[in-house]
């Protein structure tokens, strides 16, 4: 409908028409929505992949088309960030910016004192040929910790801990910038719409105004 009237095909519309489909106004200027989804294990990062068994498009069913900033591995679960503005995306993706990431992780042996150390120092992984940024880690059990990351180099994580000679058995992110899965009451598979004092201080943290 256009302004409460039938349409034609090729009908011109202006800037001060309203336009509606099937009752729901349609605007001009798309609102911007980011959803917090609990990512489980399985899910692939990707839209379209004929290989994956699920991707994000067969799991999340969302009127508005989101991309993912800041990806999860196919074996790894936790809180992913969903938007359509793509300039959130870019701020929150920019290395340079150094935007806290908080995983929960636990590996295959007992963590000792100079694992930790190391971790915390920068790890030089050779098949990137690159030494990971230095950062936060804390041990909460005899074979888990706690690592707050500042980039995103590609399965960061599990090649740390791999080139220490350590083997992640279970990876789960639960802090995106300021963002935390603990404060939704989510179920692995499901997600929520951030509220806008939460779009506001995300925002905020990516630097831009909102």
């Amino acid at each position: 409908m256009v302004n409460g009237s039938g349409v034609t095909p090729g009908q011109h519309v202006s800037e001060g028409d309203r336009v509606s489909l099937d009752g729901k106004e349609i605007s001009s200027q798309e609102k911007k929505v980011v959803l917090a989804y609990y990512k489980p294990v399985g899910v692939v990062c990707t839209e379209k992949d004929e290989h994956a068994e699920k991707t994000l498009s067969d799991a999340i069913k969302y009127p508005v088309r989101v991309t993912y900033a800041g990806r999860l591995d196919k074996e790894s679960e936790g809180l992913l960030l969903l938007t359509n503005d793509g300039n959130l995306i870019n701020a929150m993706m920019r290395g340079a910016n150094k935007h806290e990431k908080e995983y929960e992780v636990v590996v295959d042996k007992k963590i000792s004192g100079d694992f930790l150390n190391k971790m915390a120092n920068g790890v030089y992984l050779e098949e990137l040929d690159k030494t990971t940024r230095g950062c936060k880690i804390s041990k909460t059990g005899p074979d888990s910790f706690k690592i707050i990351l500042t980039q995103g180099l590609n399965r960061q994580i599990r090649r740390m801990c791999e080139a220490l000679g350590y083997k992640v058995q279970k990876l789960k992110r639960i802090r995106v910038m300021t963002v935390r899965l603990s404060d939704y009451n989510l179920k692995a598979g499901k997600f929520v719409e951030l509220s806008d004092i939460e779009m506001k201080k995300l925002y905020n943290a990516a630097g831009i105004k909102i």
